[in-house]
């Protein structure tokens, strides 16, 4: 199952083992119980302190699946299918934290989850492709891992096709508490455990609004978040970043090609590295955080929504943008039970079922030639006579058999029957007749909305929502600065980003010097 190259990491990793762990499988005579035993197989080759039992029966256990647990306890962490592709890191980081790994998170967050009361039973449905739903199969892996009371099944959507239709399950990662809805979407330990635990989550605010005022507080932590905190930073001046992850949209993005110096690099991948660098200075990093409000003046405050403030002499504005919704009824609706907006992340869950792309854009081109390898057929819909995507794109579009594309059509409305979808209603614009598709599925990729609501009026914004800045990123409030997709600045691209941070935060260090003769002194460029 596992290459050579492969064989010899978790060799690697499983030499930080501190004692022995059981691997007990629930496996039948299909093939996706042959991959699985063979992957338990290597696994358990790659160490001594890893044992390999297949239980006799099956019981309760979905199957394929494993436990990991120590050989005196019972399982309480459980994959029900193969953890590879995205899932690969959730197993290893299991493995490891099972077996007396020390965990990277502070001592503050592992005496919150040891301090969880009752009993806690977590499922989360993920796909293999999708690059959120790790981290939320590694948050609740870890509580299981710590606390006796927590249990946590990570179930592959793809192999119990049954449990995915009868719970309703349209996008990953979705999760449940002891049988209930728990979420959906991206979220990262400390915001599911604020969740489980509203009075840690208060403390946590209050740690935060007693934190002594910012030269420079970065709002947003994309790529021109991180670049902005890094150069503020270099300067040698009090530095915050909060934001609701490192990251931002570059998370959602599979394949990146166009960032020089990269020929090629995946958007987890690079928000990773974005992180690991802003970890090289010192930066306040305050994760799990969404701004609620920008209060200008002489200190400039930023209210967030979990109660804290935060205060600082600068403020960089970097919060992004998200997918633009169609605004049509039933869009709303069937979010999340039909209508979705990762085709990387939710499109194995249409396996053999008719779907359609709303945009005919890169990113929508794109979603089409992705889904087309999994579902029955793809139909991309695009408002304008023609498709907008590179020609390159267009081209293999085209040799693709079971895509159809249908240009001069605006979407009217998404059909359900209540629980899902069923299809949606179009209109062709050169006739203005009124046509019906039935479809299990719509992907939206038609642009960004920059998030800028929470800022209100305290800065001028464009009639699209842009915050509105200068050639040195100036807002039209003195000592505000913004960059990046939630701006007015053309070509939303990650590399534009990244140098619009960049030229913020010298912006906001040229702001402090000159506001008084006891402010920071130039430090390295």
């Amino acid at each position: 199952m596992l290459d050579d190259d492969l064989k010899q990491q978790m060799q690697a990793y499983l030499t930080r083992l501190r004692h022995p762990i059981r691997l007990t499988a629930w496996l039948d005579g299909g093939d996706a119980s042959a991959e699985l035993r063979s992957l338990l197989t290597d696994i358990a080759a790659a160490s001594e302190l890893v044992e390999l039992v297949v239980a006799e029966g099956h019981g309760d256990e979905r199957v394929p699946s494993f436990g990991i647990h120590r050989p005196d306890e019972e399982p309480r962490i459980r994959f029900a299918g193969l953890p590879l592709g995205h899932e690969l890191s959730s197993l290893i980081l299991a493995l490891l934290h099972v077996g007396g790994h020390p965990p990277k998170e502070d001592e503050e967050v592992l005496a919150r989850i040891r301090g969880l009361e009752g009993e806690l039973r977590f499922e989360t449905y993920f796909s293999v492709s999708c690059q959120n739903c790790p981290d939320v199969v590694q948050a609740f892996n870890l509580m299981a891992a710590l606390n006796p009371g927590v249990s946590h099944v990570a179930i592959d959507g793809a192999l119990f096709p049954e449990e995915v239709e009868a719970r309703q399950i349209m996008a990953v990662p979705t999760y449940f508490l002891n049988g209930e809805l728990f979420g959906q979407g991206r979220s990262e330990l400390i915001e599911l455990l604020d969740q489980l635990d509203e009075a840690g989550a208060a403390r946590r605010a209050e740690a935060l609004s007693a934190k002594e005022p910012f030269d420079v507080l970065v709002v947003g932590g994309g790529p021109a978040g991180a670049a902005a905190a890094i150069y503020a930073a270099r300067k040698g001046i009090r530095t915050g970043l909060v934001a609701e992850n490192i990251g931002g949209q570059v998370l959602d993005t599979n394949a990146i090609e166009n960032f020089v110096s990269m020929v090629y690099t995946e958007g987890p991948k690079l928000g990773a590295a974005l992180e690991e660098h802003v970890a090289e200075y010192p930066v306040d990093v305050m994760k799990n955080q969404r701004a609620a409000r920008l209060v200008p003046g002489e200190e400039h405050r930023v209210e967030l929504e979990s109660g804290a403030t935060l205060r600082a002499r600068t403020v960089v504005v970097a919060t992004g943008a998200r997918w633009r919704n169609m605004n049509i009824p039933g869009e709303a609706e069937y979010r999340t039970r039909g209508v979705t907006y990762c085709p990387h992340c939710d499109g194995p869950l249409f396996k053999g079922k008719r779907v359609a792309v709303i945009g005919g854009g890169n990113s929508g081109v794109e979603a089409a030639i992705d889904l087309a390898g999994v579902v029955a057929h793809v139909t991309v819909l695009e408002l304008m006579d023609s498709l907008k995507a590179d020609a390159i794109l267009q081209r293999k579009l085209a040799s693709l058999d079971n895509v159809e594309v249908i240009t001069g059509a605006r979407t009217l409305e998404v059909l359900g029957d209540g629980e899902k979808v069923t299809g949606l209603v179009y209109e062709d614009v050169a006739t203005e007749e009124r046509r019906t598709l039935e479809l299990a599925g719509i992907f939206v990729q038609i642009g960004l909305v920059p998030n800028s609501k929470w800022l209100g009026d305290s800065v001028e914004l464009s009639p699209f929502g842009e915050i509105v800045i200068d050639e040195r990123c100036r807002t039209s409030v003195p000592g505000v600065l913004a960059a990046g997709d939630v701006t007015t600045v053309p070509y939303k691209q990650i590399i534009v980003a990244a140098g619009e941070g960049a030229k913020a935060a010298l912006s906001a260090f040229d702001h402090l010097i000159r506001q008084a003769p006891e402010s920071p002194s130039e430090g390295g460029a």
